[in-house]
């Protein structure tokens, strides 16, 4: 069955790494708080339960709203909550939208306490729902440190009606926002699952990004609720239509890490097949997968080029699986014609691979160059210098390195010192100069181990 084109592209453009973390922010999501985990969410829990029951008394207030908004912002912030948006490499709730309202409806004091609790009970709906256990409403502190930001700043400047030429005053509370948030989850992160702050960074970037979008709605909705608390019911048929498309998004990020994950595991059926057709050039190819790899790593290619690069590497040779066995394996020089027939081996490995289409027909592209020559004498296509993707000269070089260094039909392998003299003899010619240097790099490194 062909596959949906929005899939395929899904499937194609989600970075492996957003990848491995979705689904390492679900599974951890779906299990209990132990471990480590448990020890962090109680230290920051118990620290923002500290504050949070201390600012009611620190932060002086004039206001008085009625129970009734009282419970409408905090209802309405829980079923914002249910809005779960995965958006680049970061998660975000549109919560912004009451978020704001409460910082000029309640008693400042007590918004981070309203948080919580509105937290708390989204969580409890969450966890019911799910079957989740019990112990993940520990996390729901640690999710609610952003609020002290801008609690703290308008405490400073004095509590305030809204007004839009406080402007500037508000963008340093959005900053405090994203700063207490960072300062909280990034830690949490590192202690927990060895998160680098940087990474942390750029996972959060997109959901401050969002927020920085959203708070001037939040604001709008928050100068007319002052006067009329009844306005804040104006917001909640869009919290609903948020909460809709954020399940509908969920799936389709469900769908394309799903096709991601297949592509992954056809082409390591096809490898299989070729192992299985040729056991000399499967395990070839599996060698040059580490090499691609390492050499990758040197290069600084990362994300869906590094995975493009395996997955090439692993697939570089599938087209031999339509040249007949005995000219693959024939253990004398083969005639002009048996190699021309060799030589096609690249379009075939391209035209089966289009053939599975999306991702694996991306791969089949490079494949199809990985016998380019840096000076324009490989084949097909007599690619030159840089028109050749980078991905196929590091496969070429890699592989003809492997190749060098293992028994073929024809011939005994050459020890490791005489294959690194002829990629240095070849650099400049036969192979990217650049690419020989991060290999040579890799195999000495190897050496020395």
């Amino acid at each position: 069955m062909p596959i949906p084109p929005d899939m395929t592209t899904a499937a194609t453009t989600i970075d492996p790494g957003v990848d491995e973390h979705i689904g390492s922010v679900r599974e951890s999501e779906t299990g209990g708080v132990r471990g480590r985990t448990l020890w962090s969410a109680v230290f920051f829990a118990s620290g923002f339960l500290a504050i949070a029951a201390t600012l009611p008394f620190g932060v002086d207030s004039s206001r008085s709203p009625s129970a009734v908004t009282v419970l409408a912002l905090i209802a309405a912030y829980a079923a914002a909550s249910h809005a779960r948006f995965e958006v680049g490499t970061g998660l975000f709730l549109p919560t912004g939208l009451i978020f704001v309202p409460m910082l000029f409806l309640l008693p400042l004091g007590f918004v981070p306490l309203a948080i919580c609790g509105a937290l708390l009970l989204g969580a409890a709906t969450d966890l019911l729902r799910r079957g989740l256990p019990i112990e993940r409403i520990l996390i729901v502190p640690l999710n609610s440190w952003y609020s002290i930001g801008p609690v703290a700043v308008l405490a400073i400047a004095g509590e305030r009606s809204p007004r839009l030429s406080d402007w500037p005053l508000y963008v340093g509370a959005l900053v405090a926002q994203c700063g207490v948030d960072y300062a909280i989850q990034a830690p949490h992160q590192r202690f927990v699952n060895e998160l680098p702050f940087s990474l942390a960074a750029r996972y959060m970037s997109w959901a401050f990004l969002v927020e920085a979008a959203l708070a001037p709605v939040g604001l709008l909705v928050a100068l007319v609720a002052v006067e009329h608390p009844v306005a804040l019911t104006f917001v909640l048929p869009l919290i609903g239509l948020l909460v809709v498309f954020a399940r509908e998004r969920q799936v389709r990020i469900d769908h394309a890490l799903e096709l991601s994950h297949a592509y992954r595991g056809t082409a390591l059926l096809l490898g299989d097949v070729v192992e299985a057709d040729d056991a000399y050039t499967g395990l070839h190819s599996r060698d040059v997968v580490e090499l691609v790899l390492d050499v990758c790593d040197r290069l600084d290619v990362e994300g869906r080029e590094r995975r493009d690069a395996e997955f090439a590497a692993l697939l570089h040779d599938v087209g031999k699986i339509k040249i007949p066995a005995e000219i693959i394996n024939k253990p004398g020089k083969l005639t002009d014609d048996e190699f021309e027939l060799i030589k096609t081996h690249t379009i075939e490995g391209e035209k089966l691979l289009a053939q599975v289409g999306g991702l694996l027909g991306k791969v089949g592209r490079i494949v199809r160059s990985c016998h380019e020559d840096w000076d324009g004498t490989g084949y097909p296509d007599g690619l030159v210098g840089k028109e050749i993707p980078l991905v196929a000269r590091i496969v070429r070089c890699c592989d003809a390195y492997s190749a060098m260094t293992t028994d073929r039909s024809y011939r005994k392998a050459l020890p490791p010192s005489e294959a690194v003299a002829e990629l240095n003899r070849c650099s400049g010619t036969d192979f990217d100069p650049d690419v020989v240097e991060a290999l040579v790099a890799t195999i000495n490194e190897h050496r020395a181990r």
